[in-house]
């Protein structure tokens, strides 16, 4: 029988979660659901140093905000509790040892110093990449060296000691990648690396080793900076004897800069204008203590399922022409080998335009809650089937939730300027006069609809002897103030015949020196 699909993302509390994080959680998410299995969280805090306070409720909050549902997390419990490795301490020593029983791995005394020495002898030596292993840990103080006796009092006597993995010198390591296909490393290009610390905490190395496999995991979506270890933990499969049930391994592809210069890195959302964390974060200065906030794409107006969709095509595609996915969909359109090789560059017009779309979609209603939200923060009122008229004409032109109230003012509140540019190529003394008499006329006409608007606009143009092309544009600064904006006989229909004839009148009288014959 085949075993159930299992999938974890694994971050580290150190900080906010960038969105290649968020990404790595995405398509371990679309494969469980896809495969009918389970998607689990485990938070790996073994390099206390690093710890941040408030970062593991982050990373709970942003990937709630996503909708990416947890089967099985530190907060919703499961099977294989505990799900941080700082509570799991115990349970690794046991498998460092096995290793050493099984000559796998080693212990390691030597000190700060003599490692020290040992990278100066081999830079001295024009070694290019200086490290321990199966050359260089004959010269040093390690139980491969010294007799068992020493070992053992060594041991015996506290002396501080770490665990290393014994890597082969010569021999290939293989492994079959998801998206990339066969990749094969000489060990001589691994290093000796420290499975447990002198304090006695796991690395990442065995921790995340052992957890998956007592997790059963089936398959280690990561990104690509973790591909150099794949070999290591290759050999710890096998070594820990696990090697039939090792995971698939699936590296993705880097998360790069607009300019595809480079990674995209936490430092470069701030410095270019855009957000790398899906939710702002408030941190401090590591060299000056201050605070610091960082933007988020929650906070800068960001719609969770444009995000989502956004995320899901940075270095995946569907194969068909399709761009706009539900989640419901992206799970059914996903597989891991549509998920390329190649750096994804970022693209912060196209995450915009994902939220305008998304924005568009939304029924009227639903966008008039947003207006109304920012209308009772300035304390303005508004009946919300005026509300849902205005998201109805603006949803063409916004990308955010809080434009509807920064581009909509001019509803609540006559202009108090007016658009230079066009008053000074577009108005005249005709104009002022046919604007006026139309604005005379809107008290008494019909009831406000754009047909009518436009209808007796029409009709008292023809009696002016002045063509519509000539005052539109003087008619929606008179109106709005703005030289463009949405349908401007529907905004009026809106204003309503009151208001636009107060309005249109205003600016005939303001505007009246500068009009020429």
């Amino acid at each position: 029988m085949e075993r159930e699909v299992r999938v974890r993302f694994a971050p580290s509390p150190t900080g906010p979660l960038h969105i290649g994080g968020v990404r790595t959680a995405l398509y371990n998410y679309l494969l469980a659901r896809k495969l009918g299995g389970k998607m689990l969280l485990r938070i790996e805090d073994t390099d206390q140093n690093r710890f941040v306070p408030g970062a593991e409720q982050y990373i709970q909050d942003s990937l709630a905000w996503c909708g990416i549902e947890l089967d099985e997390s530190p907060w919703k419990g499961g099977p294989h509790a505990p799900y941080r490795q700082s509570e799991r301490k115990p349970m690794y020593m046991q498998y460092a040892l096995q290793l050493i029983d099984s000559g796998h791995a080693y212990y390691a005394f030597d000190t700060p110093e003599e490692l020290d020495a040992m990278r100066a002898r081999l830079t001295a030596a024009k070694v290019p990449n200086p490290q321990y292993n199966a050359i260089t840990r004959s010269q040093m103080r390690n139980s491969t060296t010294l007799p068992e006796d020493e070992v053992k009092q060594l041991l015996d006597a506290g002396t501080p000691y770490v665990i290393r993995l014994k890597v082969p010198r010569k021999e290939e390591i293989r492994f079959n990648d998801l998206i990339r296909g066969w990749v094969v490393v000489h060990s001589s290009a691994v290093d000796d690396k420290v499975l447990m610390k002198s304090d006695g905490m796991p690395t990442y190395h065995l921790a995340n080793i052992v957890d998956d496999h007592l997790m059963e995991i089936t398959h280690v979506i990561r990104g690509e900076e973790w591909l150099p270890s794949a070999p290591l933990h290759v050999l710890l499969y096998r070594y820990l004897g696990w090697e039939s049930t090792m995971p698939q391994f699936a590296h993705l592809p880097l998360l790069l800069k607009p300019d595809g210069t480079g990674k995209l890195s936490k430092r470069d959302g701030d410095r270019l204008g855009f957000p790398v964390f899906p939710l702002e974060w408030h941190g401090t200065d590591a060299e000056t203590g201050a605070p610091t906030v960082s933007s988020g794409y929650r906070e800068s107006g960001y719609l969770p399922d444009a995000f989502i969709n956004f995320l899901a095509f940075l270095g995946w595609n569907p194969g068909t022409q399709q761009e706009l996915f539900s989640m419901d969909e992206l799970i059914e359109a996903f597989s891991i080998d549509r998920v390329s090789k190649s750096p994804a560059r970022f693209d912060q017009h196209k995450v915009r335009w994902y939220n305008e779309q998304y924005l568009r979609a939304k029924p009227n209603a639903e966008l008039a809650q947003y207006l109304l939200d920012a209308l009772h923060e300035h304390g303005v009122d508004c009946t919300r089937e005026k509300a849902e008229q205005i998201a109805g004409v603006m949803k063409e032109r916004v990308t955010f939730p809080q434009d509807f109230w920064q581009e909509a003012q001019y509803f609540f509140q006559a202009p108090g300027s007016y658009d230079e540019q066009v008053i000074s190529k577009k108005w005249n003394a005709a104009t002022a006069n046919a604007l006026a008499a139309f604005a005379r006329e809107l008290p008494t006409a019909a009831p406000s609809t754009p047909d009518a608007i436009k209808a007796l606009l029409t009709q008292v143009l023809e009696r002016e002897g002045v063509k519509l092309g000539q005052v539109m544009q003087a008619l929606r600064v008179a109106v709005t103030g703005a030289a463009a904006g949405p349908d401007l006989m529907e905004t009026m229909h809106i204003l309503g015949n009151e208001e636009i004839s107060q309005r249109i009148l205003t600016a005939v009288e303001r505007l009246s020196t500068r009009a020429t014959a």
